[in-house]
Order: structure tokens, then sequence, then C-alpha cells
């Protein structure tokens, strides 16, 4: 089978990281994968034996920047022998206008929870972006990575008319272990606290840093982050420039995740947060706001003990006291829906439906 995924470029980020694990179980499984890249930034180790091409040194925004995509993708000439997947609004609507033949779109978030947060401050933007998903999603081929995405666009959306398959992300559990065992020379040596994710309003650092104040805990807080003035200056508001640690981005995050004794996650809004089950295949302990949507989908039975009311600083303070007082997760911890696997069969299943 031929594979296409297309997306913006492999600068950081969950969403890169979950493309290049699908690419990797595909080709393991002896199938052809050509990674599309409508720009060259590449920050990860791409898997050998994918091809990789860059449609151009620097994607331009705008409708100028999507015709020319589209032009560019469509010139590729990928027919119906392909399977194509796009990640991330920008890359599905260039995708979209490019016209490919066995187009899927990979839905990584909640729309409405990002529409919903543009509303208190442009109502007039929200609505626009709403209109937008629904001329871009609307009768398409969808993967939701998790069910709370799925529902999301059935019922927040609305979409009527698209086919919308909940397909998890997948990951290599061994793999990631053989990582996390890698050594990290600027490892802190002293126990720490971890945070993995972009400087986003979404990731609510505000949030972690007020809860880690109201917890008083001994341990360093480290974010694996880039450092930037905004960040530099919301951790100085929270008097914190002594007990947090920005670390910067790490192409291999998880001798970080191992060493760890508790991760993070603050978020307001999810797709499927691959950090928290990456964090649970290194043995690392795990609290998370219940966000819409994936946290919940992750922690499971007694794990569920460790989501919190999203906002709500004290509850975050006291569930990561509790959590960093029990024991380390174990292996049985996993759902077995979220091996490679079970991923890379379930796109299988896409191409043989055509």
């Amino acid at each position: 089978m031929n594979f296409a995924l297309v997306l913006t470029n492999l600068a950081g980020g969950g969403a890169e990281r979950s493309m290049l694990r699908l690419a990797a179980a595909l080709h393991h499984r002896g199938h052809r994968v050509r990674m599309i890249l409508l720009e060259d930034r590449v920050e990860h180790q791409v898997p050998a034996g994918i091809e990789l091409q860059a449609l151009a040194q620097r994607s331009r925004k705008g409708m100028v920047g999507k015709w020319l995509g589209a032009r560019r993708l469509r010139q590729l000439g990928l027919g119906n022998d392909y399977l194509t997947v796009s990640t991330l609004p920008f890359a599905d609507e260039i995708a979209v206008r490019a016209q490919l033949p066995n187009l899927w779109c990979r839905i990584t978030n909640t729309l409405t929870a990002e529409i919903g947060s543009l509303r208190p401050m442009s109502p007039g933007k929200a609505e626009r972006r709403l209109a937008r998903y629904r001329r871009l999603y609307e009768g398409r081929n969808l993967v939701a990575v998790s069910e709370g995405v799925a529902s999301d666009l059935r019922r927040g959306i609305g979409l009527q008319r698209a086919r919308v398959v909940r397909i998890y992300n997948g990951f290599d559990f061994d793999a990631i272990r053989e990582a996390a065992a890698l050594r990290e020379a600027d490892l802190p040596r002293d126990p720490f606290v971890l945070h993995a994710g972009r400087f986003l309003p979404q990731k609510r650092h505000d949030l972690l840093f007020e809860a880690w104040r109201r917890a008083g805990l001994p341990h360093r807080l480290v974010l694996l982050t880039p450092r930037s003035a905004e960040m530099d200056a919301l951790i100085a508001r929270h008097g914190l420039k002594e007990q947090v640690l920005v670390a910067g981005f790490r192409p291999n995050p998880y001798p970080w995740m191992r060493a760890a004794e508790l991760l993070v996650l603050s978020s307001d809004r999810e797709g499927m947060p691959s950090v928290l089950v990456e964090a649970l295949a290194c043995g690392t302990r795990v609290v998370s706001t219940d966000c819409p949507s994936g946290p919940r989908e992750v922690l499971r039975g007694e794990l569920a003990r460790w989501l919190v009311p999203c906002g709500d600083a004290h509850e975050l303070a006291d569930r990561m006291r509790a959590a960093l007082a029990a024991a380390r997760p174990g292996a049985a911890a996993l759902p077995p829906e979220f091996t490679e696997a079970h991923m890379a069969q379930a796109y299988e299943h896409l191409v043989c439906e055509h």
C-alpha cells in the first residue's frame, strides 16, 4: 500500500511526532510512505525508509500561500493508488484545495474549545472560525484522534455529512523505553516534576505556576519548551525564578520523562495528549486536567483519580502532592488501544475500504 502524509513542517509539537510514528509504523509493515512538508523545517529525526519531500523553503500564509501550496501538492501526482493523510487545519486546507483523491484529514483537537476561547475576545472571529471549519470539513473523510474529538466534530461543529473515524495515536512502547534509557548530560540531579508542551494559551502555564506555588513542593519544576520573554515574565510574576527550569525543546523527551517524579498536564483543551501515554510507558506518575478531550480516555480505572477539573489550581496542587506519594504506574496502566499495531491496522483498513 502507498501512503502520503501531508503536514506543514516537522518543527516540534505532538501532531508532528504522531505523524512520524504513523510513518514508521506503516513502513515497518511493508508499505511505501511519503512524508510531504509544505515548508522545509525539520527538527525531528525522520525514521529510515521514509521518503521526505519539502515543497518549499518556507510556506506563505494567506490565500496566495494556500494557492501555491495546493498547486505544488497537486503537481506531485498523488493518484488513486495513494491514501493521503493531512493534519492540522492549514495543511488540511491545502490538501483539500489540491483535490487529492483518497484524502483523510486528521483532526487533533476539539475545535469547539478553540472557538470558545476566541469568543470572549472576538465573537466575530469565533464565528468566522466556526464557518471556516464547517466549509473545510463538511462532507470530508476525517480521522479523529479520540472519541472526544469525534463527538466534537459531529455535535459541536455540527458536521452532518462528514465521515468520522476514530483512530488513536499509536506508540512503540519498547522503543520509548529504549529511548528513555539514553544518557542526557543535563538532566537535573535533584527530584523534579515535568511539564512538556509548547507555550500556548491552551496549555495554561499560568494555571500550572499557580498550582505549583500553592503546592509548596521541594522539587524543581522542569519545562520542556523553548524559552521566551513571555515565559520568563510569567515565571517572574509567580515568584518562581528559582524553582522553574526551562529546559527547551528536546527531540528525545523520554529520558526526562523517566527521570521525572511526576508529569503534569494543565491544558484547557487537547485532542489526544500523547505525553500522558508516553509518561506511563516510562513508568512515570501523571496528573492531568480533565479537559476535552483525551485525558479521560487515557487515564482509566484507578488512574482516573489523577484527573482534576480544568482551571482549578487548588485541586491541581492537591493532586500533585497526592500523586508524588503514590506508587509509580506499572505496564498494566497502558491502554492496549494505543499500540502502533492498532493504529497501522486502522489506517490499512481505510485503504481497503476504497
